[in-house]
């Protein structure tokens, strides 16, 4: 018996329930073969680099960092886990402290200049919202940007038009990043305002394909400062909760992580 989980477009891995569990244990006593993982593994995701190769907690298994997103694999590349990794003594997602920290990171090193941000310099919170001209919430939530901006939270956009790269909505993202004045042509657009089709160099086909490396689903995606993903749509209200409910707790969790390491 075996499950088929979707990976990436037109990619389906079979894993062998009992079958993969007993090759990990034997592989616990065999050499790590890091070149043989890389190669497999870049066989999957051919134009995203790997960023790293590293032993996880089990024995047996490595952690494999592509793009801002972790998988399991074998010594000898030859398994492939998709999936969290728990620890039950803990009760943390051991995945996800180190997929948090790898969003933030993907994210700022496309560079504040390539995003709009609406909000001072320096504000107590800052989030990085996945953004669709022609989606209904994207504008609610552009709506009651300066609320945002009251509370604390700074906007830093990112365009994901969910027709992909091409489209009508992709073509209106570009116009809006040509424009002499960014935040009024977004704001108008986001309105409805035809702004004409503008062409220049631009970075909506890179925001794209980061969106669908975090795995968007849809629009808006909001991504806080400790990497913590919120889809859809959040009031100014609730948003400015969770940031402060979840910080903290999300930073001493990321600093105990790298101290068990």
């Amino acid at each position: 018996m075996y499950k088929t989980f979707s990976l990436i477009p037109g990619l389906n891995l079979r894993v062998y329930g009992l079958a993969l569990f007993i090759a990990l244990a034997l592989a616990g006593n065999s050499f790590a073969d890091e070149a043989a993982i890389r190669s497999r593994v870049s066989n999957l995701f051919k134009t995203i680099p790997i960023q790293s190769v590293e032993k996880s907690p089990i024995a047996g298994l490595y952690e494999v960092m592509v793009g801002p997103r972790i998988f399991y694999t074998s010594e000898d590349g030859r398994f492939f886990i998709q999936g969290s990794m728990i620890d039950l003594e803990t009760r943390q997602d051991l995945t996800e402290i180190k997929v948090a920290s790898a969003r933030v990171k993907s994210i700022k090193d496309v560079g504040y200049d390539q995003m709009i941000r609406f909000g001072p310099d320096m504000s107590k919170h800052e989030v990085f919202v996945f953004t669709d001209i022609d989606c209904g919430y994207c504008r609610k939530l552009h709506s009651q940007v300066n609320d945002y901006i009251k509370k604390g939270i700074a906007i830093n956009y990112l365009f994901y038009p969910r027709a992909g790269i091409g489209s009508e909505s992709y073509d209106k993202a570009v116009s809006v990043w040509c424009a002499d004045d960014r935040q009024d042509a977004l704001t108008k657009s986001k309105n409805g305002m035809n702004l004409g089709k503008q062409t220049c160099e631009n970075p909506v086909k890179k925001h794209y394909e980061l969106g669908q490396l975090l795995e968007a689903r849809g629009t808006p995606l909001i991504v806080t400062q400790t990497g913590e993903k919120i889809p859809g749509y959040v009031s100014p209200d609730k948003l400015l909760t969770i940031l402060e409910d979840t910080s903290t707790a999300k930073q001493a969790a990321m600093k105990s992580a790298k101290a068990d390491n």
